[in-house]
């Protein structure tokens, strides 16, 4: 990789981190207290999601480039998945079959 491509790669995931640590984790942290307390999805909470997994799919090739990322996006992903499980059990509980 050439140097201008590793500065470059640098910016971007300071940038993805600050917006992890300052808008993903904390929106998620609330989603996850509400799910807790048996409170459903709204539709923003869903648009949220679905927004936020698919920025993470576009951080596949900087994950690639830097695998020291990996382990800390692993357990972004986990929480995702987490949320998710909730969401639909909750989903459950309140639309039995």
């Amino acid at each position: 990789m050439m140097s201008n491509e590793k500065i470059n790669d640098t910016g971007i995931l300071q940038v993805i981190l600050q917006r992890l640590e300052e808008q993903r984790l904390p929106r998620m942290t609330d989603i996850k207290n509400n799910l807790d307390q048996g409170i459903s999805l709204n539709e923003f909470d869903i648009e949220y999601l679905s927004e936020a997994l698919h920025d993470a799919r576009m951080l596949i090739p900087y994950l690639e480039r830097h695998p020291e990322y990996e382990p800390l996006f692993a357990k972004v992903i986990h929480f995702y998945k987490l949320i998710t499980d909730e969401a639909l059990q909750t989903a459950k509980n309140e639309h039995p079959l």
